[in-house]
């Protein structure tokens, strides 16, 4: 099978490209390597995948590490030199998990998530369309849960009440992926993952934040004066999930009630899954975790709840385990030894 990955720049991405490519899948990994955060931290990623600079833009460049992995950059919006791609590689299936990521960064910068998440992600649906590629994954989020105060939040829930841009990308996401299922026959898969962490994560996300300020001595920042809740979940747990997802696509639900309708399946081939740990944390407990493996104090700056934030998620995996037969299970503590440590060595500190 070969597997077109978007976003291997990117967390997720990076992890999804190095476990595909070890299991011996001919992967194409795809990204812009934009300006978001730090652009070094993607550089590093794509060498540890065996990816060596210099990368010039729309020209694929083997890996010294797999050879069956290979990289491109492109930016999503660019539909002549993606058709370009899908054309000449021919992919068997395709795992979307390019985007433009974060829900506060969404409140600044609305178009960059309407040119990325929506107007990206329709060129990736047009693609699979014309150059027959009927297995699409996509990355989603626990964000399109919104408003909605029942919990654990499962895939049959009501999420039309999103509270940040970025959510409402991501529901139009799945909706556009639908869409495109009922029209033209593929099989499509949304993924709402639950706050992922782990080695190689995202400056903008908690965990990164919080270790780096507390090795420099600095406050860290902690909303809703510390009264959040989070299913924090592991990378490899999510990435078990994906690849699963990967080697079982979609199907039609055969038991579908029109008239009664579940929001995370259809008569055509849609499904929606939820992926996270299955057991919130308070942030307090998250931030005494990383207390004790770094052997240090943090200085807590308490503030009060962000536009965008929701206090609390916590994912309902049912369907995860009848379906796929996976149930996410490493432990915070687990979880945060393994980025600290990789902190420490790829930071030198």
């Amino acid at each position: 099978m070969k597997i077109l990955v978007t976003g291997t720049a990117g967390f997720i991405g990076f992890h999804l490209a190095n476990r595909l490519s070890k299991e011996g899948y001919d992967v194409v990994g795809l990204d812009n390597i934009n300006d978001y955060y730090d652009v070094n931290l993607k550089y590093g990623r794509l060498k540890e995948s065996g990816i060596e600079s210099p990368i010039d833009y729309g020209k694929l460049l083997f890996s010294k590490k797999y050879t069956n992995y290979a990289f491109i950059k492109l930016d999503l919006k660019d539909k002549e030199s993606i058709d370009k791609l899908f054309h000449n590689e021919k992919f068997d299936a395709v795992c979307h998990l390019a985007a433009q990521a974060g829900v506060r960064y969404s409140l600044k910068n609305p178009y960059s998530y309407i040119d990325s998440n929506i107007y990206g992600f329709l060129n990736i649906l047009e693609a699979c369309r014309n150059f027959n590629v009927e297995n699409l994954s996509f990355a989603s989020s626990s964000s399109v849960y919104g408003l909605n105060k029942k919990q654990p939040f499962s895939e049959k829930h009501n999420v039309d009440h999103p509270i940040s841009l970025y959510a409402a990308t991501k529901k139009s996401n799945e909706l556009m992926a639908h869409t495109y299922s009922y029209l033209y026959g593929l099989r499509v898969t949304g993924l709402r993952f639950f706050t992922v962490y782990g080695p190689w994560g995202r400056p903008d996300m908690a965990l990164f934040k919080f270790v780096k300020n507390i090795l420099e001595d600095k406050p860290i920042d902690v909303y809703n004066f510390g009264k959040m809740q989070r299913d924090f979940t592991y990378i490899d747990d999510i990435i078990e999930g994906v690849v699963r997802v990967i080697k079982n696509p979609a199907k039609p639900n055969e038991k579908w009630d029109a008239l009664n309708p579940d929001p995370s399946s259809s008569k055509v081939a849609y499904k929606i899954y939820n992926i996270g740990n299955n057991a919130p944390i308070s942030l307090e407990r998250f931030i005494e975790i990383i207390e004790k493996e770094l052997g240090k104090k943090a200085k807590r700056n308490y503030l009060p709840m962000q536009p965008g934030d929701v206090e609390s998620t916590y994912a309902d995996v049912t369907a995860l385990i009848d379906e796929l037969g996976y149930k996410p299970y490493t432990p915070p503590e687990v979880g945060i030894k393994n980025f600290i440590d990789w902190y420490r060595w790829f930071y030198s500190v």
